[in-house]
């Protein structure tokens, strides 16, 4: 009983000898893990088209119900993404998502990344839906923003041809 004692009052003075981690937030952030899940993103190619094609596997795979896609077809006038499709509306109901990542795994384009963000704050209910507008990344030049003009019958696929891994 005592050698108990004895042991919890040791852990106890070390803890008191040991300098306070504090982090100043928000003006000092802490850094996250590289498995942690935050706030969703979606991506781009270089070009600057988006990746979502609208395909909803992310909306099927998502066990709370949380995205909602609706697709509609590009055109070589009004190009969003590559291939026939796009998501012309992308919402996520971040109050009831579960951080799961089951919409990145069953993204066939790697185009929705749950990212390193963890600063989720709402004031209401409609701003925990996040629009599309919200969720794509940004472009490093506005030449580069959706949607585009191209010319017809370059873009046949829409999700680019893999390479081989080189070792």
């Amino acid at each position: 009983m005592l050698k108990e004692l004895g042991r919890g009052l040791i852990t106890t003075f070390k803890m008191l000898l040991e300098s306070p981690v504090t982090i100043q937030y928000p003006e000092e952030k802490r850094p996250v893990r590289p498995r942690f899940r935050g706030r969703h993103v979606l991506k781009r190619y270089d070009n600057g088209l988006e990746k979502c094609i609208g395909c909803s596997l992310c909306a099927a795979a998502c066990p709370a119900d949380a995205i909602f896609v609706e697709s509609a077809e590009n055109t070589d006038e009004e190009r969003y993404a590559p291939g026939e499709r796009y998501a012309s509306t992308y919402e996520i109901n971040m109050l009831r998502c579960i951080f799961c990542g089951f919409c990145e795994d069953a993204c066939p384009t790697e185009a929705i990344v749950l990212g390193a963000n963890y600063e989720l704050t709402f004031t209401n209910r409609r701003d925990a839906i996040y629009t599309k507008d919200s969720l794509l990344e940004a472009v490093p030049s506005p030449e580069l923003l959706t949607p585009q003009k191209v010319e017809p019958g370059e873009y046949t696929r829409s999700i680019p041809e893999m390479e081989d891994p080189k070792l």
